[in-house]
């Protein structure tokens, strides 16, 4: 990746100078003025040593070989202190070639991985209702989480947990849960039914609460932890230690009358699936269950792990709007639409792409009129669109890539030299970088998002370069850097679980 690239050159330099290597922050400039890359890690360094942030940007420029460099063409230094950092054009025009080569596998993402086991919980929606739009917001972004974890070189498995014990679920059997006429089962079974054939996710796992029950793990775990005096007795309760552990305040796990808590569950869930050898545990929440964190990390905690090790992504609230206004009517329930009603009006295309945009941890207004429009305004279509063009071009040339050899010699990719060309590359591989963003923090809207800014690129060499002309090996050139696009532009597709038309 080039940004691992310029990181290490940059490491080198700093050490070279003899200071002490902070973390280095490499970001994407917006305005192209200011390079392909940039960083601000001389003004970090000298708020350090107390010295002029451009002297030490200065300083750390001269340590640099650019005219050794294999993909730097300029390296400039900025007020206040940024270096910013150009590509080359010959280095931009190799990676086409790559791309092809490799059909769109780069080869650093396996190493960010390196086969850690990865247990992502998402949906487990509650089994007296059906599928709601908080659910599809948890359950597309933890799918597309768990495909990017597995691009990246991560093992992982998708479970969904069943919260199938408790008071709602004695009250469901009897008919008393909100004038529900099902029961519990067949309510999970229909709510299965429309993950597997609406949603398009696959489980590895559907775990049982009522397993936990039958194993006799919860009662094994409330032993095991006042046996290490994790647990004390006050007002006829039985209470966890959670403070000890961070927690703002001691959480009960068997009431007064017996009956034991959800977190006594839950610590028997959490030990289960540490000892079944996984590294991370992944949960997806609703906004709600934020006051749940700190307990369920003490948990981790006091079972001898570590607090990192137990990431929750929280999911903000979703709000359907027609006609510019909240829409709450469902044909079913008369009182708010359900996923599955909502994935029939609009398609999964379009509901996975507009779950996935947002950050989680903002409100999501899904607008129900844009999601329906089969135009450029509506970003699924766009991008999709631009796949359809690609394949539809690359028939009409009858132009095909050999995975091992390539039609013409690498040196025609040096006729890719338009402004359009070159800025289609510089989307292409940021890709990688894509990734490794996402498995740092999570945010899988920056797929959704270098999906449009790759449809962007190329909606706009297409415009401005004309593929098939007279010129036989620019035309060549051409039709491969689209066949690059094309793999890319699957591969993020892919990743998202959204189709790739050929057609529209």
């Amino acid at each position: 990746m080039v940004r691992e690239e310029i990181r290490k050159i940059i490491e080198k330099a700093i050490k070279g100078l003899g200071y002490k290597v902070p973390e280095i922050l490499i970001e994407q400039p917006r305005e192209k003025e200011y390079g392909d890359y940039a960083t601000n890690i001389a003004m970090v360094i000298g708020k350090i040593v107390r010295k002029n942030p451009m002297e030490i940007a200065k300083l750390i420029n001269s340590k640099f070989k650019i005219q050794n460099s294999k993909f730097l063409d300029e390296v400039k230094i900025v007020e206040p202190g940024f270096i910013n950092f150009f590509l080359s054009k010959e280095y931009l025009q190799k990676q086409v070639g790559y791309i092809l080569e490799n059909r769109g596998e780069f080869e650093d993402l396996k190493k960010i991985g390196k086969d850690g086991k990865v247990n992502i919980e998402f949906i487990s929606a509650n089994p007296t209702g059906p599928l709601t739009l908080g659910n599809g917001r948890g359950g597309f972004c933890g799918d597309v989480l768990a495909n990017i974890l597995e691009k990246a070189g991560y093992k992982m498995c998708r479970e969904y947990y069943i919260n199938d014990r408790g008071k709602q679920i004695e009250n469901l059997k009897k008919g008393l849960y909100k004038g529900e006429k099902r029961t519990a089962l067949q309510i999970q079974k229909e709510n299965q039914r429309i993950i597997a054939k609406k949603l398009k996710i696959k489980f590895d796992v559907w775990f049982s609460e009522k397993d936990l029950y039958k194993n006799k793990g919860v009662d094994k775990i409330l032993n095991w932890l006042g046996k290490n005096k994790l647990t004390y007795e006050k007002e006829r309760a039985s209470w966890f230690k959670s403070t000890k552990f961070g927690d703002d305040k001691d959480r009960v796990l068997v009431k007064k009358d017996g009956e034991k808590t959800y977190l006594a569950s839950d610590i028997a869930y959490l030990k289960n699936k540490f000892e079944r050898g996984f590294d991370r545990l992944i949960f997806f929440w609703g906004a709600d269950h934020y006051g749940y964190i700190a307990r369920l990390k003490a948990a981790a905690e006091a079972l001898g792990y570590k607090k990192e090790q137990v990431i929750v992504v929280l999911m903000q609230l979703v709000k359907l709007f027609k006609d510019g206004q909240e829409f709450k009517m469902s044909k079913r329930t008369g009182n708010y639409v359900e996923l599955e009603e909502l994935i029939d009006e609009v398609g999964l295309d379009v509901a996975r792409f507009f779950f996935l945009q947002k950050s989680a941890d903002t409100h999501l207004n899904f607008d129900m009129d844009l999601a329906k429009k089969q135009s450029a305004e509506n970003p699924v279509y766009y991008v999709q669109y631009a796949y359809a063009r690609i394949h539809s071009i690359l028939a009409k040339s009858k132009f095909k890539m050999q995975k091992s050899k390539l039609q013409f010699k690498i040196q025609n990719f040096q006729l890719l030299n338009h402004p359009s060309e070159l800025n289609l590359i510089k989307q292409l591989i940021k890709f990688p970088e894509i990734i490794e963003d996402t498995v740092k923090d999570y945010q899988v809207q920056h797929l959704p998002q270098h999906a449009i800014e790759l449809a962007d690129a190329f909606h706009q060499f297409y415009e401005n370069c004309r593929v098939i002309s007279e010129d036989k090996e620019l035309t060549k050139a051409r039709l491969a850097l689209i066949s690059a696009t094309k793999i890319v532009l699957k591969n993020v597709l892919d990743l998202m679980g959204i189709s790739s038309p050929e057609k529209m």
